[in-house]
């Protein structure tokens, strides 16, 4: 399958996650089969490389904002606190 170049965003940063890992999908299946040029290759695995940096900090940025609910003494609401994602 090849890489359908343009579907590509002139923008690649403006990308949401979703599109930008359907993007990564199609990269990496058009690369595993080895079916392009050596240059279109390279090409297309910068293109991913940037996509995948995209994605995590994508990703980063969304667990930044997760936020857990903290309960009091007595079982009810007491407000909420950043996530400990580790």
């Amino acid at each position: 399958m090849a890489v359908d170049k343009t579907a590509m965003s002139d923008n690649p940063a403006e990308l949401s996650f979703e599109v930008a890992m359907q993007e990564l999908e199609q990269i990496v299946s058009a690369l595993e089969k080895g079916s392009i040029s050596l240059d279109d290759s390279v090409e297309l695995y910068a293109r991913g490389k940037f996509l995948q940096d995209r994605c995590e900090k994508l990703l980063s940025d969304a667990e930044s904002r997760i936020e857990k609910i903290t309960l009091g003494e007595n079982g009810e609401i007491k407000g909420v606190s950043p996530l400990d994602i580790e």
